[in-house]
């Protein structure tokens, strides 16, 4: 069976109370369900991972073995980790970077990503179903469409 890996950022933890006018009244743990359920009836385990810590994230990435692919919302790593960027340009895993909010919508300084350019592709602005759009590409592609 094939493995994807989820990955969220800072506070992600704290979705369904953190400006839920932009990022939505779901929790991450319903999410992850949502998203569980989801693979699960399409063949694919999912493995959810949520950090606060850059360091935890990038070792993460890392020791990815076994998947076939990484969604990441890295949160406002997006704007600044070249760390959280070259961990990602140094694995040999697709990855597709999700938000919540639509970041070109958003601050100046939020509608620039670091992670975008060594992603396979970028899904934002869709609320959760962002990560249901980066789940959907790996189910069609597995990750090897040449993108």
């Amino acid at each position: 069976m094939r493995e994807i890996l989820v990955i969220n950022g800072p506070n992600l933890n704290l979705l369904g109370r953190r400006s839920p006018e932009i990022y939505g009244s779901e929790t991450l743990e319903e999410l992850n369900k949502r998203l569980e359920d989801y693979a699960e009836k399409n063949g694919i385990r999912l493995k959810t991972f949520q950090s606060n810590s850059e360091a935890e994230i990038i070792d993460t990435i890392q020791q990815a073995e076994n998947v076939s692919g990484i969604i990441i919302n890295p949160g406002a790593y997006t704007h600044y980790s070249i760390a959280i960027r070259d961990a990602i340009e140094a694995v040999s895993i697709p990855v597709i970077e999700v938000h919540l909010s639509n970041i070109f919508a958003r601050e100046d300084f939020r509608r620039h990503s670091v992670i975008a350019s060594v992603c396979k592709g970028q899904i934002t602005g869709l609320g959760g179903l962002s990560y249901f759009l980066a789940l959907e590409y790996f189910l069609q592609s597995g990750g090897d469409d040449g993108l």
